[in-house]
């Protein structure tokens, strides 16, 4: 893993925002691209003077990026169907158990899940897949993307600035630079599920007034 971590931050240094990119579409599919060695790095690339890349142009490539693999992802599950994903996914990166668990995610949280699933951990790579197999609404899954994945890269990119600038050598060791935005993103994802939670627990209230709203219309 540690060959293609320095593969990665390489394509970044060389590509700029083609890599970037390459490797966000690659880490919106199947492909176990961690968004931490890409946005974070090009962003530290980016806060030198002499740089090709800026801030803001970082964030949109990775966000072009992030949209673009999941588009793929979404037209390939709309495309196979249910059966194909369970039966050939475990191929692709994509294990049953994995796909029944981001399926589970979209039926709970519906197109917000979608936005929402952004910010999270495996969620993040595979939310496409279910969203494509529900039919949900392609211009609903764009926005959603969008900007989920805009926010996301937002995120990434002003840590790799602020780490950057307190860590300068910082891209020399790709574990360090994963161990270190996770640190900083921990309160990011732990905010995220704290609002995937409140929204769960709005959702579930609503439906017991949709319930007893039903039942009364039923008596009457």
């Amino acid at each position: 893993m540690h060959a293609w971590l320095v593969i990665w931050m390489q394509w970044v240094a060389d590509l700029g925002y083609a890599g970037v990119v390459l490797l966000m579409a690659m880490e919106s599919s199947v492909l176990p691209v961690p968004s931490e060695v890409v946005v974070p790095p090009a962003a530290i690339l980016a806060a030198h003077p002499e740089a090709a890349m800026s801030f803001w142009g970082v964030v949109a490539a990775g966000t072009v990026g992030s949209y673009a693999g999941s588009c793929v992802m979404y037209a390939l599950a709309l495309w196979a169907g249910r059966p194909f994903i369970l039966r050939f996914g475990k191929w692709f990166f994509m294990p049953r158990q994995k796909v029944e668990k981001a399926e589970l995610f979209m039926q709970r949280y519906s197109a917000p899940g979608i936005f929402f699933s952004r910010f999270l951990p495996v969620v993040r790579h595979l939310i496409s897949i279910p969203a494509g197999l529900a039919r949900v609404n392609f211009l609903t899954f764009s926005i959603a993307t969008i900007s989920g994945s805009a926010i996301w890269c937002a995120v990434l990119a002003w840590f790799g600035d602020k780490i950057g600038r307190n860590h300068p050598d910082i891209l020399s060791s790709p574990e360090n630079l994963i161990r270190a935005v996770k640190d900083e993103t921990g309160l990011i994802v732990g905010g995220v599920l704290l609002l995937v939670v409140l929204y769960a627990l709005m959702r579930w209230m609503t439906l017991g007034e949709d319930r007893e709203t039903q039942s009364r219309e039923r008596a009457d």
